[in-house]
């Protein structure tokens, strides 16, 4: 809880820094597209959050999520239906998670070598696929948009973006299952001590496939909402670096990278940093090239004070203790 207090300060800070400097900041325009973009991140940002607790890590995230833009308007266009194409992407979509946990826990592969694999063919098979042009959805799938464009008015000059209502389902769902089911334990037990899970009877191979599925599928559902919100689908660029800003957002939120540590919370408020973040930079005028180079030292800072505090608490364990 105080990671969350934590991140939950950063948030808070950095927002109210931003709408000084510029009041534009909290326009009801901005914070409706400050709030649609941080629900798309935090969808993906809640499936790597599953993989990094056990101890892993997925770099595929992004190719996976232009794969799926590519795939679902390259379906569309051949006359599938809706429901079909949705239903195929994200067959899709988990069966490449399958692939990876079966290629990790069978084989004996490492997570960082299959998903950075995973990055490079998902990318260049999507460029083939299309030919490397762009792929749109045209005029004839306005109520398919509404997935990721819809609004529900608040007021007369407010409206809470729909992606924001998917992000809290998946939220608590991922939540009740990480915290209040048998399932979620052994995910962070397997990331607090593989050998002790082991030796304890869980089947870690079974719950790292769990994990990747999970990763893969949030991914995939990312990869549709993603191409809806735009419109259209750059083989070359659609996701690019989201595999970044979603382990950012986990590892802000709390997830440590060691594993056995995770805040499905903390990880939606690690998003919505980010999403802050990259605003403020836009908003404030502040040169794009240097985007990388501040979001990096923000997280650089929060990950530097996390352990800090982390080794503190210890110590003050250990004082009292002797």
């Amino acid at each position: 809880m105080k990671k969350i207090f934590g991140i939950l300060g950063l948030l808070v800070a950095v927002f109210a820094l931003t709408w000084i400097i510029e009041p534009k900041f909290a326009s009801a325009y901005n914070l409706q597209n400050i709030i649609r973009w941080t629900s798309l991140f935090g969808i993906i940002s809640i499936g790597v959050a599953f993989v990094i607790i056990t101890g892993g890590i997925d770099l595929s995230i992004g190719s996976l999520i232009g794969l799926v833009g590519c795939t679902i308007t390259l379906l569309l266009a051949d006359n599938y239906s809706i429901p079909a194409a949705l239903a195929i992407v994200m067959a899709l979509s988990l069966a490449i998670g399958l692939l990876h946990g079966l290629l990790i826990t069978r084989i004996g592969l490492q997570p960082f070598v299959v998903t950075l694999c995973g990055l490079l063919f998902y990318r260049g098979f999507a460029r083939w696929l299309t030919h490397d042009q762009v792929q749109g959805f045209g005029s004839s799938y306005e109520g398919l948009r509404h997935l990721a464009i819809g609004k529900i008015p608040l007021t007369d000059s407010f409206s809470i973006p729909i992606p924001f209502f998917i992000l809290v389902f998946l939220g608590i769902i991922a939540a009740l299952f990480l915290n209040r089911t048998i399932w979620g334990r052994y995910l962070l037990a397997l990331g607090r001590n593989e050998e002790a899970a082991r030796y304890s009877g869980i089947q870690i191979e079974r719950m790292k496939i769990l994990a990747y599925v999970i990763c893969s599928g949030t991914a995939g559902l990312g990869g549709i909402l993603f191409a809806l919100d735009v419109n259209s689908v750059q083989p070359a660029a659609q996701g690019n670096f989201y595999e970044l800003y979603a382990i950012a957002a986990a590892v802000l939120g709390g997830c440590s990278l060691r594993g056995g540590e995770g805040s499905i919370l903390g990880v939606i408020i690690g998003a919505a940093v980010m999403r802050v973040l990259y605003n403020a930079i836009n908003i404030l005028g502040i040169p794009t090239q240097l985007e990388f180079a501040i979001i990096g030292a923000v997280i650089l800072i929060g990950v530097i004070a996390d352990e800090l505090i982390r080794r503190m608490a210890a110590n003050r364990r250990v004082a009292r203790e002797s």
